[in-house]
Protein backbone atom coordinates (compact mmCIF):
# COMPACT_ATOMS: atom_id res chain seq x y z
CA UNK A 1 0.00 0.00 0.00
CA UNK A 2 1.18 3.54 -1.33
CA UNK A 3 1.70 6.06 0.91
CA UNK A 4 -0.91 8.07 -0.39
CA UNK A 5 -3.41 5.54 0.31
CA UNK A 6 -3.20 5.69 3.55
CA UNK A 7 -3.99 10.17 3.72
CA UNK A 8 -7.34 10.78 4.02
CA UNK A 9 -7.40 13.84 2.01
CA UNK A 10 -11.26 13.54 0.92
CA UNK A 11 -13.73 13.48 3.45
CA UNK A 12 -17.21 15.08 2.55
CA UNK A 13 -17.99 11.84 0.46
CA UNK A 14 -18.81 9.38 3.09
CA UNK A 15 -22.20 7.45 2.98
CA UNK A 16 -23.20 9.43 6.57
CA UNK A 17 -26.65 9.85 6.53
CA UNK A 18 -27.78 13.49 6.43
CA UNK A 19 -30.51 15.86 4.71
CA UNK A 20 -28.43 18.74 4.67
CA UNK A 21 -25.34 19.91 2.89
CA UNK A 22 -22.35 18.74 3.59
CA UNK A 23 -19.80 21.38 5.65
CA UNK A 24 -16.39 21.17 4.25
CA UNK A 25 -13.73 23.43 5.72
CA UNK A 26 -9.73 23.21 5.14
CA UNK A 27 -9.38 20.36 7.64
CA UNK A 28 -13.01 19.31 8.78
CA UNK A 29 -16.04 18.46 7.09
CA UNK A 30 -19.25 18.34 9.07
CA UNK A 31 -22.34 16.13 8.76
CA UNK A 32 -25.34 17.06 10.28
CA UNK A 33 -27.41 14.31 11.59
CA UNK A 34 -31.18 14.42 10.86
CA UNK A 35 -33.34 15.02 13.59
CA UNK A 36 -34.35 11.34 14.36
CA UNK A 37 -30.71 10.31 14.31
CA UNK A 38 -29.61 13.23 16.24
CA UNK A 39 -32.84 12.18 19.04
CA UNK A 40 -31.96 8.15 19.18
CA UNK A 41 -28.21 8.84 19.66
CA UNK A 42 -29.12 11.39 22.62
CA UNK A 43 -31.10 8.63 24.05
CA UNK A 44 -28.86 5.80 22.95
CA UNK A 45 -25.98 7.32 24.37
CA UNK A 46 -27.07 9.32 27.02
CA UNK A 47 -25.73 12.29 25.98
CA UNK A 48 -26.23 15.02 28.54
CA UNK A 49 -27.50 17.57 25.95
CA UNK A 50 -31.17 18.91 25.77
CA UNK A 51 -32.95 16.08 23.59
CA UNK A 52 -33.81 18.10 20.53
CA UNK A 53 -30.55 19.39 20.20
CA UNK A 54 -28.82 18.73 16.69
CA UNK A 55 -25.62 16.66 16.19
CA UNK A 56 -22.88 16.39 13.94
CA UNK A 57 -20.58 14.01 12.60
CA UNK A 58 -17.23 15.79 12.22
CA UNK A 59 -14.51 14.28 10.30
CA UNK A 60 -10.96 15.37 9.95
CA UNK A 61 -9.00 15.02 7.20
CA UNK A 62 -5.03 14.81 6.71
CA UNK A 63 -5.29 18.26 4.40
CA UNK A 64 -2.62 20.73 5.15
CA UNK A 65 -3.75 24.28 4.64
CA UNK A 66 -0.99 27.22 5.05
CA UNK A 67 -1.52 30.87 3.81
CA UNK A 68 -4.72 30.00 3.01
CA UNK A 69 -4.47 27.60 0.41
CA UNK A 70 -4.40 23.63 0.23
CA UNK A 71 -0.80 21.84 -0.75
CA UNK A 72 -0.16 18.47 -1.73
CA UNK A 73 3.00 16.56 -2.44
CA UNK A 74 4.05 14.45 -5.37
CA UNK A 75 3.17 11.46 -6.23
CA UNK A 76 0.00 12.02 -5.45
CA UNK A 77 0.44 12.47 -1.64
CA UNK A 78 -2.77 14.87 -1.20
CA UNK A 79 -2.02 15.42 2.42
CA UNK A 80 0.08 14.70 5.47
CA UNK A 81 0.10 11.27 7.13
CA UNK A 82 -0.79 10.96 11.00
CA UNK A 83 -1.65 14.74 10.87
CA UNK A 84 -5.57 14.38 11.30
CA UNK A 85 -4.93 12.02 13.79
CA UNK A 86 -2.63 13.76 15.71
CA UNK A 87 -5.00 16.74 16.00
CA UNK A 88 -7.39 14.93 16.68
CA UNK A 89 -5.15 13.29 20.05
CA UNK A 90 -4.33 16.14 20.81
CA UNK A 91 -7.68 18.30 21.19
CA UNK A 92 -8.93 15.63 22.92
CA UNK A 93 -6.21 15.38 25.48
CA UNK A 94 -6.55 19.28 26.41
CA UNK A 95 -10.25 18.90 26.19
CA UNK A 96 -10.65 16.16 28.37
CA UNK A 97 -7.96 17.70 31.18
CA UNK A 98 -10.12 21.10 30.79
CA UNK A 99 -13.42 19.14 31.77
CA UNK A 100 -11.46 17.86 34.92
CA UNK A 101 -9.84 20.30 35.67
CA UNK A 102 -13.41 22.59 36.32
CA UNK A 103 -13.19 24.73 33.25
CA UNK A 104 -15.53 23.77 31.24
CA UNK A 105 -17.18 21.37 28.64
CA UNK A 106 -16.26 21.26 24.79
CA UNK A 107 -18.54 20.84 21.89
CA UNK A 108 -17.56 17.09 21.86
CA UNK A 109 -19.72 14.39 22.64
CA UNK A 110 -18.65 11.33 21.41
CA UNK A 111 -14.99 9.95 19.55
CA UNK A 112 -16.11 6.54 17.45
CA UNK A 113 -12.96 6.92 15.56
CA UNK A 114 -9.19 9.21 15.98
CA UNK A 115 -10.55 10.68 12.91
CA UNK A 116 -14.09 11.18 13.49
CA UNK A 117 -16.16 13.55 16.62
CA UNK A 118 -19.71 13.22 17.56
CA UNK A 119 -20.38 17.16 18.36
CA UNK A 120 -23.05 19.02 19.59
CA UNK A 121 -24.65 22.21 18.10
CA UNK A 122 -23.02 25.21 19.35
CA UNK A 123 -23.97 29.23 19.15
CA UNK A 124 -20.61 30.33 18.08
CA UNK A 125 -18.81 33.20 19.99
CA UNK A 126 -17.88 35.22 17.21
CA UNK A 127 -14.47 36.08 18.69
CA UNK A 128 -10.96 34.24 17.76
CA UNK A 129 -9.81 34.49 21.13
CA UNK A 130 -6.07 34.69 20.73
CA UNK A 131 -3.38 34.12 23.74
CA UNK A 132 0.35 35.37 23.25
CA UNK A 133 3.31 34.42 25.71
CA UNK A 134 5.77 35.56 23.46
CA UNK A 135 6.01 38.76 20.57
CA UNK A 136 6.69 36.74 17.16
CA UNK A 137 4.84 36.29 13.95
CA UNK A 138 2.45 38.78 12.78
CA UNK A 139 2.65 41.07 16.47
CA UNK A 140 6.81 41.09 16.02
CA UNK A 141 6.12 42.29 12.01
CA UNK A 142 3.98 44.96 12.95
CA UNK A 143 5.69 46.26 16.37
CA UNK A 144 9.20 46.03 14.06
CA UNK A 145 7.48 48.70 11.81
CA UNK A 146 6.60 51.02 15.11
CA UNK A 147 3.31 49.96 16.31
CA UNK A 148 2.75 49.78 19.61
CA UNK A 149 -0.99 49.37 20.43
CA UNK A 150 -2.59 45.57 20.02
CA UNK A 151 -6.13 45.45 20.52
CA UNK A 152 -6.23 48.38 22.57
CA UNK A 153 -3.10 47.07 24.87
CA UNK A 154 0.06 49.23 24.78
CA UNK A 155 3.72 47.10 24.71
CA UNK A 156 6.73 48.40 26.22
CA UNK A 157 9.34 49.81 24.05
CA UNK A 158 12.92 47.67 23.43
CA UNK A 159 11.21 44.48 22.85
CA UNK A 160 12.67 42.23 21.01
CA UNK A 161 12.20 39.16 18.57
CA UNK A 162 10.82 35.87 20.30
CA UNK A 163 11.37 37.65 23.92
CA UNK A 164 8.55 36.59 26.49
CA UNK A 165 6.04 38.94 27.35
CA UNK A 166 5.82 39.94 31.08
CA UNK A 167 2.06 39.01 30.67
CA UNK A 168 0.13 36.94 28.84
CA UNK A 169 -1.90 38.84 26.15
CA UNK A 170 -5.45 38.71 24.91
CA UNK A 171 -5.73 40.08 21.71
CA UNK A 172 -8.98 38.94 20.16
CA UNK A 173 -10.38 39.30 16.21
CA UNK A 174 -13.39 38.65 14.31
CA UNK A 175 -14.79 35.43 13.46
CA UNK A 176 -16.43 36.20 9.96
CA UNK A 177 -17.47 39.66 8.57
CA UNK A 178 -19.56 41.35 11.69
CA UNK A 179 -21.35 44.23 10.18
CA UNK A 180 -22.86 47.31 11.97
CA UNK A 181 -20.41 47.58 14.69
CA UNK A 182 -18.66 50.92 15.58
CA UNK A 183 -15.08 51.00 15.57
CA UNK A 184 -14.71 47.19 14.09
CA UNK A 185 -14.53 47.13 10.17
CA UNK A 186 -16.87 44.71 8.15
CA UNK A 187 -14.09 42.06 7.72
CA UNK A 188 -12.89 38.92 8.65
CA UNK A 189 -10.31 38.34 11.11
CA UNK A 190 -9.82 42.17 12.42
CA UNK A 191 -8.20 42.75 15.69
CA UNK A 192 -10.65 44.03 18.49
CA UNK A 193 -10.32 45.95 21.38
CA UNK A 194 -11.93 44.44 24.76
CA UNK A 195 -14.03 47.89 24.61
CA UNK A 196 -15.05 46.66 21.19
CA UNK A 197 -16.68 43.38 22.85
CA UNK A 198 -18.18 45.19 25.72
CA UNK A 199 -20.10 47.81 23.92
CA UNK A 200 -21.53 45.22 21.40
CA UNK A 201 -21.68 42.27 24.06
CA UNK A 202 -24.67 40.81 21.96
CA UNK A 203 -23.12 41.52 18.15
CA UNK A 204 -20.38 38.89 19.30
CA UNK A 205 -22.86 36.79 20.46
CA UNK A 206 -22.47 36.52 24.39
CA UNK A 207 -25.48 36.05 26.19
CA UNK A 208 -24.25 38.68 28.70
CA UNK A 209 -22.17 41.21 29.52
CA UNK A 210 -21.13 39.28 32.72
CA UNK A 211 -20.33 36.56 30.01
CA UNK A 212 -17.35 38.51 28.91
CA UNK A 213 -15.38 37.73 32.30
CA UNK A 214 -16.42 33.65 31.70
CA UNK A 215 -14.75 33.79 28.34
CA UNK A 216 -11.64 35.59 29.78
CA UNK A 217 -11.16 33.28 32.70
CA UNK A 218 -11.64 29.77 29.98
CA UNK A 219 -8.78 31.22 27.65
CA UNK A 220 -6.49 32.40 30.56
CA UNK A 221 -7.02 29.39 33.00
CA UNK A 222 -6.94 27.20 29.35
CA UNK A 223 -3.83 28.65 27.99
CA UNK A 224 -2.41 28.67 31.25
CA UNK A 225 -3.23 24.59 31.75
CA UNK A 226 -1.47 23.60 28.48
CA UNK A 227 1.81 26.17 29.16
CA UNK A 228 2.30 24.31 32.10
CA UNK A 229 1.42 20.43 30.74
CA UNK A 230 4.43 21.79 27.58
CA UNK A 231 6.54 23.08 29.93
CA UNK A 232 6.75 19.67 31.58
CA UNK A 233 7.65 17.71 28.72
CA UNK A 234 9.85 20.71 27.74
CA UNK A 235 8.05 22.80 24.92
CA UNK A 236 7.11 26.19 25.06
CA UNK A 237 3.63 27.31 24.24
CA UNK A 238 3.83 30.78 22.33
CA UNK A 239 0.35 31.61 21.24
CA UNK A 240 -2.27 29.69 20.51
CA UNK A 241 -6.21 30.37 19.45
CA UNK A 242 -9.39 29.29 21.25
CA UNK A 243 -13.14 29.31 20.26
CA UNK A 244 -16.03 29.27 22.49
CA UNK A 245 -19.87 28.82 22.09
CA UNK A 246 -23.19 28.08 23.65
CA UNK A 247 -25.17 25.03 24.61
CA UNK A 248 -27.62 23.45 26.21
CA UNK A 249 -27.38 20.51 28.59
CA UNK A 250 -30.10 18.24 29.55
CA UNK A 251 -31.71 20.19 32.10
CA UNK A 252 -31.80 22.97 30.42
CA UNK A 253 -29.08 25.21 31.17
CA UNK A 254 -27.12 27.16 28.81
CA UNK A 255 -23.57 27.20 29.13
CA UNK A 256 -20.28 28.29 27.58
CA UNK A 257 -18.03 25.87 26.30
CA UNK A 258 -14.87 25.32 24.07
CA UNK A 259 -15.13 24.62 20.95
CA UNK A 260 -12.99 23.91 17.43
CA UNK A 261 -9.36 22.69 18.28
CA UNK A 262 -7.13 23.57 21.19
CA UNK A 263 -3.49 23.61 21.85
CA UNK A 264 -2.95 21.58 18.55
CA UNK A 265 0.31 22.40 16.29
CA UNK A 266 -2.45 24.12 13.72
CA UNK A 267 -3.54 26.73 16.04
CA UNK A 268 -0.80 27.14 18.15
CA UNK A 269 2.65 28.16 18.40
CA UNK A 270 4.97 25.60 20.00
CA UNK A 271 8.86 26.24 20.17
CA UNK A 272 11.65 23.45 21.75
CA UNK A 273 11.96 24.32 25.44
CA UNK A 274 15.59 23.11 24.89
CA UNK A 275 16.83 24.83 21.86
CA UNK A 276 15.11 27.93 22.80
CA UNK A 277 16.52 28.51 25.80
CA UNK A 278 19.73 28.13 23.82
CA UNK A 279 18.41 30.74 21.57
CA UNK A 280 17.19 28.95 19.28
CA UNK A 281 13.40 28.71 18.00
CA UNK A 282 12.41 26.06 16.58
CA UNK A 283 9.00 25.06 15.71
CA UNK A 284 6.93 22.02 16.66
CA UNK A 285 3.86 23.25 14.81
CA UNK A 286 2.53 24.44 11.20
CA UNK A 287 4.52 27.48 11.88
CA UNK A 288 7.62 25.40 10.87
CA UNK A 289 5.86 24.38 7.16
CA UNK A 290 4.52 27.84 6.99
CA UNK A 291 8.90 28.59 6.83
CA UNK A 292 9.62 25.90 4.99
CA UNK A 293 7.43 26.95 2.09
CA UNK A 294 8.76 30.50 2.32
CA UNK A 295 11.65 29.18 2.05
CA UNK A 296 11.03 26.79 -1.17
CA UNK A 297 9.51 29.20 -3.24
CA UNK A 298 11.87 32.20 -4.65
CA UNK A 299 9.36 34.86 -4.84
CA UNK A 300 8.05 34.41 -0.97
CA UNK A 301 5.82 37.42 -1.02
CA UNK A 302 3.47 35.47 -3.14
CA UNK A 303 2.92 33.64 0.40
CA UNK A 304 2.65 36.68 2.52
CA UNK A 305 0.82 39.48 -0.11
CA UNK A 306 -3.08 38.88 -0.09
CA UNK A 307 -3.34 41.35 -3.42
CA UNK A 308 -1.40 38.32 -5.02
CA UNK A 309 -3.65 35.44 -4.25
CA UNK A 310 -4.75 34.19 -7.53
CA UNK A 311 -1.10 33.63 -8.18
CA UNK A 312 -0.58 31.96 -4.49
CA UNK A 313 -3.53 29.78 -5.18
CA UNK A 314 -2.02 28.95 -8.90
CA UNK A 315 1.66 28.31 -6.62
CA UNK A 316 -0.05 25.83 -4.46
CA UNK A 317 -2.17 23.99 -7.45
CA UNK A 318 0.71 23.56 -9.71
CA UNK A 319 3.01 23.30 -7.46
CA UNK A 320 3.67 19.64 -5.78
CA UNK A 321 5.59 19.61 -2.76
CA UNK A 322 8.95 17.23 -2.32
CA UNK A 323 7.77 14.03 -0.13
CA UNK A 324 10.48 14.57 2.12
CA UNK A 325 8.99 18.05 3.42
CA UNK A 326 5.06 16.45 4.12
CA UNK A 327 6.72 13.37 5.38
CA UNK A 328 8.75 16.47 7.92
CA UNK A 329 5.49 17.92 8.81
CA UNK A 330 4.41 14.24 9.46
CA UNK A 331 6.87 13.63 11.99
CA UNK A 332 6.43 17.00 13.31
CA UNK A 333 2.69 16.48 14.04
CA UNK A 334 2.88 12.94 15.14
CA UNK A 335 6.10 13.07 17.55
CA UNK A 336 4.43 16.58 19.26
CA UNK A 337 0.94 14.50 20.10
CA UNK A 338 2.78 11.46 21.20
CA UNK A 339 4.78 13.68 23.73
CA UNK A 340 1.64 15.32 24.59
CA UNK A 341 -0.89 12.60 24.94
CA UNK A 342 1.70 9.98 25.74
CA UNK A 343 -0.29 7.63 23.04
CA UNK A 344 1.35 6.25 19.80
CA UNK A 345 -0.22 7.75 16.97
CA UNK A 346 -1.46 5.10 14.67
CA UNK A 347 -1.64 5.65 10.65
CA UNK A 348 -4.47 3.93 9.07
CA UNK A 349 -4.01 1.66 6.22
CA UNK A 350 -7.56 3.01 5.39
CA UNK A 351 -8.90 5.54 7.40
CA UNK A 352 -12.43 5.59 5.35
CA UNK A 353 -13.34 2.46 5.71
CA UNK A 354 -12.84 1.90 9.05
CA UNK A 355 -14.54 5.21 9.75
CA UNK A 356 -17.89 4.01 8.07
CA UNK A 357 -17.05 0.49 9.82
CA UNK A 358 -17.50 1.69 13.22
CA UNK A 359 -20.32 4.39 12.27
CA UNK A 360 -22.25 1.51 10.48
CA UNK A 361 -21.99 -1.00 13.71
CA UNK A 362 -21.78 1.10 16.65
CA UNK A 363 -24.23 4.06 15.49
CA UNK A 364 -26.14 2.87 12.63
CA UNK A 365 -25.35 5.82 10.61
CA UNK A 366 -24.66 4.52 7.55
CA UNK A 367 -26.92 4.38 4.33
Amino acid sequence: MSLADKVLAVNNDLPIRTNKPVHSGKVRSVYWLTEEDSARLIKEKGYNVASDSPLAIMVISDRISAFDCIWQGEGGLKGVPGKGAALNAISNHWFKLFKENGLADSHILDIPHPFVWIVQKARPVMIEAICRQYITGSMWRAYEKGEREFCGITLNEGLTKDQRLDTTLMTPSTKGILTGIDGVPAVDDVNITRKNIVDNFQAFGFSSEQDIAQYERLLQEGFDLISGQLNNIDQVFVDTKFEFGYVTDAQGNEKLIYMDEVGTPDSSRIWDGELYSQGKVVENSKEGFRQTLLNHFPDPDILLNKDRMDERNALAANNPLPVDILNQVSSTYTSIAERITGQKIVISDNPKAEIIKVLAEQYQLID
